[in-house]
């Protein structure tokens, strides 16, 4: 009785100290594994944050540039010049009337008076003689510069608008380059095209871009999904953490992109002031906005359907892919 006695706390002993032994090496084990999968995955969001920050780059230089290209349509637009020339015997207080009165017109946008000395003075600096002298008379007249808004410059609008003010017993005739006009509007309209087709295609290519990035994240889980969805876990259940992660990623890269925005139109701001003539702060802060809700939105709906798409499938599936 003694010998068994002895025999069993021997192995009673023996196996604590197994224990122990193994106790205290088991712990370190998982603590490596844990500080290597925490590094792997670290590392993993640092490479999905870096490559859907330079994604959202493009697409926000093509946004900014869809904004400029419209802003500098708008800019030649504006400063194409209609001249009206008024008669003989109007006089400066008329014509500033007139001018006034044009203001309150729907597509007056600048108009300039340049009476007849002024012209006589600019034409004399530009032909570098005096055309007084030797005709004894000043052959200019007085001039209305007028600058149309954007919208009205197009041929059927210059039509009318001619039309309406040859009509005034003041002015004499009105005067456009009508060719050079439909010039701009159509190269206009073709840069515009160009850049709204190379947005819409560099849209699909982020969307690739960031769906594939986000599926090779979510592909090294595949089986942690699955493990869940063995134990019982909802699909709503699986989904969340990685929908959090997500929007983290979304945002951590929105805000990246954004700051990005910001310098480079910083920057061209420091190299020409004038470029806030095509491209304002408002122009930055809409290319900013929509950066960071493409983000957002991309990076929460390929979640969304790569997760879906692991759950749908068995074991062997997983196996397979």
């Amino acid at each position: 009785m003694r010998l068994i006695l002895v025999k069993h706390v021997g192995h009673y002993l023996f196996f604590l100290f197994l224990c122990k032994k193994l106790g205290g090496l088991y712990p370190k084990k998982m603590a490596k594994k844990r500080r290597n999968a925490r590094k792997h995955n670290g590392l993993q969001v640092v490479t999905l944050c870096i490559s859907t920050t330079l994604v959202l780059v493009l697409v926000g230089m093509v946004v900014l540039s869809v904004l400029m290209a419209r802003n500098l349509s708008a800019y030649m637009k504006e400063h194409l010049t209609i001249t009206v020339m008024l008669n003989d015997d109007v006089s400066e207080n008329q014509a500033k009337q007139l001018c006034k009165t044009l203001y309150h017109r729907p597509y007056a946008h600048q108009i300039d008076y340049i009476s007849k000395e002024q012209a006589k003075k600019e034409q004399t600096v530009a032909m570098g003689a005096d055309p007084s002298e030797f005709l004894g008379f000043n052959p200019f007249v007085a001039t209305l510069e007028l600058q149309l808004k954007a919208d009205y410059v197009n041929r059927d609008s210059l039509t009318w608008i001619s039309k309406e003010l040859k009509k005034n017993a003041k002015i004499s005739d009105v005067a456009y380059q009508e060719d050079l006009m439909d010039k701009v509007n159509t190269n206009l309209q073709r840069i515009n095209f160009v850049l709204l087709v190379l947005a819409v295609l560099l849209t699909c290519v982020s969307f690739s871009l960031i769906n594939n990035t986000i599926k090779l994240n979510i592909y090294s889980r595949r089986f942690l999904i699955h493990t869940m969805k063995l134990v019982g876990a909802s699909w709503g259940f699986i989904r969340r953490p990685f929908m959090k992660h997500a929007v983290w990623i979304g945002m951590i890269s929105g805000f990246l992109a954004c700051a990005v925005l910001v310098g480079v139109g910083y920057a061209l701001y420091r190299y020409e002031p004038a470029i806030l003539m095509i491209v304002t702060w408002k122009e930055v802060l809409i290319s900013c906005g929509t950066v960071f809700l493409f983000g957002l939105v991309i990076t929460m709906l390929c979640s969304y359907f790569s997760v879906s798409k692991y759950l749908k499938m068995t074991a062997g599936e997983l196996y397979r892919i």
